[in-house]
């Protein structure tokens, strides 16, 4: 085996200006906007057209595939806790279009990617969609219960998937299938006919919009096929996506922290701050040591993509304990901020609501 590269916790200068860049961003233009988001379930499309501006669809492409970034996903893992930091919901649909356009850049054809991905590298927030998670106990994403059937020169996808992205503006969603050589990515057009979709409603993330698919006999062309590779392709982007998810549980859980510690260093009982409070400042503590034990997680299975490994154990393993991490963190500051916590006004119930469901996301974000 060649030599490898060490592990460097340390961003770079560059990966340091993006998150100081993005944390800003989050704090002035998402954070703010965060509750109107959840309680109308709309989302701030001036936020998602300002996003777009900072170019992180391109910084997540590397120059093969027409972008300016290093396409690396440590950096990927940084931006996407910033924005998840700012809110869950504005957060995913800001990455949204990552969704369609890193699975066409590693997967896909040279034709594929010369058709597709200049749309989300434009001026425009043009956002993308990622259907894999499919209703009913036992389904397992990387053998998806929706078949893909060979009919002449295209294909015919018949399933249902379930809590799929589905923002204003989209025009495709990458739906995965099992064909005869295995799972793989089709990119469907969200008119296609056969193809009909459901809003769903939801305890948390009520400001994305999530829909359930339904794929009746829908044609696909196999110029619309990505790559199949024995199913692999189809696994190495679901791990990405658990990277993605597992850096976006890191920032919700860092952003409920946060509230719960500078709540209990303002809040004064029996003539001192609560934060002073062995009980309180304890768990204030344990807080503190279980996120950044899990960012280093989700830091090492980030690290191993860019080391071409599939790191599929590491991605399992961030995601399972920063959905614990996240959880815990966030009902913990409910705990924290007492009744005050329990009320719609103050942001840990809404982060409690969102983290609750990291035990079922999939396919939300990409690194």
């Amino acid at each position: 085996m060649g030599a490898r590269s060490v592990i460097d916790f340390e961003p770079s200068d560059e990966q340091q200006l993006i998150v100081e860049t993005l944390h800003q961003f989050a704090a002035r233009e998402i954070r703010p906007r965060a509750r109107a988001c959840d309680e109308s379930g709309a989302l701030p499309h001036d936020v998602l057209h300002a996003a777009q501006a900072l170019g992180l669809v391109t910084n997540a492409l590397d120059a093969a595939a027409g972008g300016d970034g290093d396409g690396r996903a440590v950096t990927a893992a940084l931006i996407a806790e910033e924005l998840a930091w700012g809110d869950l919901a504005i957060g995913c649909a800001i990455l949204s279009p990552q969704l369609l356009a890193l699975p066409i850049a590693d997967h896909g054809s040279q034709a594929q990617q010369a058709r597709w991905l200049p749309a989300f590298q434009g001026e425009r927030f043009v956002p993308g969609a990622l259907a894999v998670l499919e209703p009913g106990f036992g389904a397992d994403v990387f053998a998806p219960a929706t078949r893909a059937q060979r009919d002449g020169e295209a294909w015919l996808l018949d399933g249902d998937k379930c809590l799929v992205p589905w923002i204003e503006g989209g025009e495709h969603v990458l739906v995965t299938a099992s064909s005869e050589a295995g799972a793989r990515g089709f990119v469907v057009a969200r008119d296609a006919p056969g193809l009909s979709a459901t809003p769903e409603r939801n305890l948390g993330l009520a400001g994305l919009p999530t829909v359930a698919l339904s794929l009746q006999r829908v044609r696909v062309p196999e110029a619309d096929a990505l790559a199949c590779d024995d199913g692999r392709s189809v696994r190495r982007v679901l791990t990405r996506a658990r990277v993605g998810l597992a850096a976006a549980a890191v920032g919700v859980a860092r952003a409920a922290y946060e509230i719960a510690r500078d709540y209990a260093k303002e809040r004064h009982a029996f003539g001192a701050p609560i934060a002073t409070k062995q009980a309180i400042a304890f768990r204030l503590a344990d807080m503190a040591i279980e996120i950044d034990a899990a960012r280093l997680l989700t830091w090492e299975a980030a690290w191993r993509l860019d080391q071409g490994d599939d790191a599929e154990r590491e991605a399992a393993l961030a995601q399972q304990q920063t959905r614990r991490v996240a959880l815990e963190v966030a009902d913990g500051a409910v705990q924290v901020l007492g009744g005050y916590g329990y009320i719609r006004d103050q942001l840990p119930e809404m982060q409690l609501r969102n983290a609750r469901g990291f035990a079922c996301f999939e396919g939300l974000a990409l690194v």
